[in-house]
This record gives structure tokens, sequence and C-alpha cells, in this order.
């Protein structure tokens, strides 16, 4: 009842909020935004991994930008980089940095970024375990040198590493940094913090940002980003044109979008650009998940378009067999092995691997048992409110089903499907944690298998738990090779173990969710002009964002 009551008072909130966004703000040049923010504004702390949406990227900057769509670097607060050896890159910084209280931002700051990071127990501290030194050569210039350069690790490092003023954070005491709220951060970026309440982060325009004269003045002079309450109702604001860009998912979107005008990255399906790949985690820990032959089963069982045009209406895109997509990616993609060892709905072929593996009714009952005999009772979850996902796993119960394998959809909060996540405490759930597009499909396998399997919470992918040391050791060469033959020949074997042993069932890729209207703003990014990514997430304003505030115009 309590939830309910703050939910309702924080949707009065909300549409308050937007009279008075009205009155209090020219909307010529203001962006109203949304999808982002589940909770009001609370710390702006760039050392911790939960600060609010928009300080990385409209406050701090990373030393390139990188742009998924064409699989392209651009030198961002860096005018170069490149590897001079083996062990050791340079970075040159571009002349004329500076601070948003109008310090120099150099080649010290960038240093100072990651000695912080070697001296106390930051989020990112874990680059020093290959990392041996980064030393300031000249205002301008950094040497990294490793001790084990992980090449594919380095390259998303690049774009996603927030560089920090050093003559503000050195003044803080070591046992702060985490705690400090950090309100009015001093960055590089384009944006100011301007004000921050229950329902709404408003950021105003740095009119002397550095880039203004590199990459041109972003158009917006504030940045409205209202904290999220329903779709329903983010759905309401779109069809007024109270909301400019909305970063939800917004089911049934296809319905509205003509009559109401909204904008989407492609005119007809799927509407959505891809952005992470959903999966089916299975805890390895336990019976019959612990066999990899029960796991390829089962994959064969689901039926990925029914979750695609039954649950998403066409929002998505099934998932490639091996879970990747992206220019990025795919350029690792290995056809053959995918034809050969790849799934497809067949669920005659899914009782056919159960029979075989010895998975049979033997009581009769109409559900199939433990090759010794005892029963099979599985339980597969996702937050509850989770909609999509909820349906999605009504569509797998039923499809294991079919095949006589006896699961159950369960719904858990979302604070206890974490922490059943985190602790191994499920027989199977759906994840696109640590599947995000990136730079590398490192990222991706490294989220799927890796060691991080051993301790109580783990929290860097890998849910189920699977134990597989030689595909370890092929990822982490994959991370320390720049030999492209060699990468694609460790592709090619990491994806065949991956679709032989089925740690876990790629299903869908979950969409880059935006909407946008154009009574205020136009000359959105699309598919027929993709000069910009529109998407307001966390890390993500470096990936296209800045760009659409660039290039996006007032409506005259």
């Amino acid at each position: 009842m309590k939830l309910a009551k703050s939910v309702l008072v924080l949707t009065m909130v909300l549409l308050l909020s937007v009279v008075s966004i009205a009155a209090e703000f020219d909307r010529r040049e203001t962006l109203v935004v949304t999808g982002a923010a589940w909770g009001p504004p609370s710390t702006w702390n760039i050392l911790i991994p939960n600060r609010h949406m928009g300080t990385a990227g409209l406050v701090y900057e990373t030393l390139f930008s990188y742009n998924p769509l064409k699989k392209e670097y651009r030198p961002w607060l860096a005018e170069s980089g490149e590897w001079i050896s083996n062990n050791e890159y340079v970075i040159k910084l571009k002349k004329g940095l500076y601070w948003s209280d109008g310090q120099p931002l150099t080649a010290d700051d960038v240093v100072f970024t990651y000695e912080i990071a070697r001296n106390n127990p930051l989020y990112y501290s874990a680059v020093w375990e290959w990392l041996g030194s980064a030393v300031a050569l000249n205002d301008y210039t950094v040497k990294f040198t490793f001790k084990e350069p992980h090449y594919a690790e380095w390259d998303k490092e690049l774009y996603q590493r927030y560089i920090i003023p050093e003559h503000i954070w050195s003044k803080i005491p070591a046992d702060e940094l985490m705690t400090r709220t950090n309100a009015y951060p001093v960055g590089s970026g384009p944006y100011f913090y301007y004000e921050a309440g229950p329902d709404r982060m408003v950021w105003v325009r740095n009119d002397n940002w550095w880039g203004n004269n590199v990459f041109g003045k972003p158009k917006p002079k504030y940045i409205v980003d209202l904290v999220n309450v329903s779709n329903n109702i983010t759905l309401g604001m779109l069809m007024k044109g109270e909301v400019d860009l909305s970063n939800n998912f917004i089911p049934g979107v296809e319905r509205v979008k003509a009559a109401f005008g909204l904008k989407t990255w492609y005119e007809d399906e799927p509407y959505m650009l891809s952005w992470n790949t959903a999966k089916v985690y299975m805890n390895t820990k336990r019976p019959p998940m612990n066999d990899p032959k029960f796991r390829r089963a089962l994959a064969f069982a689901i039926n990925k378009d029914t979750i695609v045009d039954k649950v998403y209406g066409g929002l998505v895109q099934p998932a490639n067999p091996t879970g990747l997509f992206g220019e990025g990616w795919l350029e690792y993609l290995n056809e053959d092995v995918v034809n050969e060892y790849g799934f497809y709905y067949d669920p005659a072929k899914a009782a056919q691997l159960l029979d075989e593996a010895g998975y049979v009714d033997v009581d009769g009952d109409g559900w199939r048992d433990m090759p010794d005999g005892s029963p099979i009772y599985l339980e597969i979850i996702v937050p509850r409110g989770w909609t999509d996902w909820m349906e999605a796993i009504n569509v797998i119960a039923n499809n294991a089903n079919a095949v006589g394998v006896n699961l159950n959809a369960a719904f858990p909060d979302a604070s206890v499907y974490d922490n059943n996540r985190f602790t191994l405490n499920f027989d199977m759930l759906i994840g696109n944690q640590t599947s995000t597009l990136t730079s590398t499909p490192f990222d991706y396998w490294n989220g799927v298998a890796n060691s991080d399997i051993y301790g109580e919470r783990r929290s860097n992918g890998n849910w189920g738990a699977y134990d597989n040391p030689e595909l370890f050791t092929k990822i982490d060469q994959f991370n320390m090779t720049n030999d492209e033959a060699v990468k694609q020949e460790l592709a090619a074997e990491i994806q065949k173990t991956l679709l032989i042993d089925m740690p876990a069932i790629p299903l869908w890729h979950n969409g880059l969710w935006a909407q946008y209207t154009e009574n205020y703003w136009t000359n959105w990014p699309s598919a027929d002009n993709p000069y910009g990514i529109p998407v307001t997430w966390d890390n993500a304003y470096q990936l296209g964002m800045i760009d659409v505030l660039i290039g996006i115009e007032p409506v005259r």
C-alpha cells in the first residue's frame, strides 16, 4: 500500500512538473527527456557506478567517443592514441581543453584519474591488475605501460573512463571519495548542474565548453530529465508532445506512432536499434541444468519468434544463436560454426535430445524425470513489473512444458531477483546484464563465461556459474592479442564451445528504446540520417547522444 501511494504521489508530482516546465523554461530551447532515471537525483559522484544519468557524458568526458553503428572511434579529449609497442600506448590530448571552472585540463588530470583508482578501491581499480603505469610526458602526452596488455578491454576503456580534475578530487579525503554527493560537479563537458528535484534533473548548457568550436554547440540550453513513473504516463506525455525524447519501453508504440507523429529509428519494424542480448541463464550448479545436453535441448524447445512477434509486437529482433550483433561484434561471427552447431525452434528435436540424454517420463505423470527417476520441478524468474520479460518467460515456460519439462514462471521483486542472481539462488532467469553493445565481443563472451564464479556475491556476469577453464583461457587470449587472424580463430572456437555447452540461451535483442516528437525539436537521427544515437542511459552519451544534442534543430 505504501508503495502504491508513493507511486501515486510521484505521478502527481510528475504531471505537475510538466506544467512547471512550460512555465519555467522556454520550450524552444529546452529538451525534455525521460527513460533513464528511475529515482530522484541524489548523487553526481563520478567515482561510483550509480551516479545520476548524464553526469557521465554531459559533465565528465572520455578520451574518445565510439559510434557502435559504424565501429568508429573519434578522438574527444584526446587528439590521438596509438600503440607504440606491444605494451605501451600513448595518448596525445587536444590543446585548449579546460574544466568548467576555467582551470586547464592536462595530462596530469588523465594520470590522476587512473592513480586515484590505484590508491583507492574504486569500481574501476581492477584496471591496475594489468596496467603497470600511467606517466605524463608533458602537458599533453600520457604514456600507459602495461604489465599484461588487455587490448580488448583497453579499447573499451578509451571511451568508458571519465577524466576527472585533479585540483578538485585530490583535496577530497580517501574515506569520502565514494560518499560525496558531488552536487554542482566540475567537469569538462557541455553541460552544468542547474537544479534537481524529486521528479527531475535539469542541466544547463556550458556556453564556454571547449568543444563548441571543435564539434559544434549543443542546441538545447536546458535538458530536463524527468524521473520515470510508468510507461502509460510516458506514452501520454509523448502523445501530447510534452516529452521530446523517451528512452522507455513503450509497448504498442507502432499503433500510436503514425497517429501522434512519434519518430523512431526505423520507420517500420523493428522500429528500434538493438542494444543488448536477453538470454536464459541456467544455474549449472543444479541438476539438470548442470548437464549441457539438457541445456542444449532446451534451446531447441524455445520459440524466439513468438517472443518477438507476440510479446514485443515486432519491436525487437531475434538473437543470433551466438548472441552477437552490431558491427563491432559481427565481424567475428563465424557462420560455419553457426550452421553446424546453432540452434533453432524445433520441439521434435528438443524432445529427441531429451530422450537421448535420459530425461524421460518414468512415472507416467506427463512430465520428464531425471535419468535416475527423480522428478524435475524448475522455475524461471524475472523481476515483477517488467511486463515484457514476464510475458517472455511465460512463453518459455509453455514451450518447455510442451516438450515435457516442468518449468514454471515466477516474478519476485527486483531486489529479490538481483539477490538470487548474485547468490545463485535460482534455476533459470532472463538476464541482459554485461551484454550491451560495445566495441568488442570480448565483453559479451566475458559476461557469459568468466572465472568470477566462486565468491558469495558475483557481479561480473556468468550468472549460471558455468565453469570451463579452457574456454576462459581462450576468451582471455582473445583479449590479449592484436593479431586479427588469431582473434578470428579464437572467436570461432569460443562460439563453438558456447553453442555446444549452452550455458546461456540467447533469445532476443532488447531495443534501444527511443521515441521522439517534433513539436519543439526536429532533425532527429534515424536509419536514414544516422549522425548520432538518441539514448540518455548511463555511459551512453559518448556513444552518440552528444552528437544528437548538437544535431537536432529547434522547430521554427
